[in-house]
């Protein structure tokens, strides 16, 4: 029991961690990790995921994603234009031509995924 318990601590340390790591850290995304340290938060950590529901910046985000898989047309606005940006810096390395068309080809994957979501304004309507 309490190594299960703390499975999920450790866990959700580290996914909190890799979150805020990647809040200056262009590449590394946070919300999906935000959204994995609440989730293992609630696994074995309800105080961690109580703080992570109610903290002022990411508090809200998490709660939209839960109930109706939102993602907020700012954060929709910002992944977009830094896998953009991480896409031409990559294009302008020496990488093997194959390895950017597929980077590129999983950014616009990611994109349409990330756009295809609703944000917080198409859940305001129900």
């Amino acid at each position: 029991m309490w190594l299960t318990k703390l499975h999920w601590r450790i866990l959700a340390l580290l996914f909190l961690m890799l979150g805020l790591i990647g809040i200056p850290l262009p590449g590394l995304p946070t919300v999906p990790f935000i959204l994995l340290s609440a989730w293992a938060g609630s696994k074995g950590w309800p105080a961690l995921e109580n703080w992570l529901l109610n903290h002022p910046i990411f508090g809200e985000s998490i709660k939209q994603w839960r109930r109706y898989g939102a993602i907020p047309i700012k954060a929709k606005i910002l992944s977009s234009l830094m896998m953009l940006l991480s896409a031409i810096i990559f294009w302008l390395t020496e990488y093997r031509l194959y390895f950017k068309i597929g980077l590129s080809l999983m950014f616009v994957a990611v994109a349409i995924w990330i756009w295809r979501r609703p944000d917080s304004t198409d859940t305001n309507e129900s």
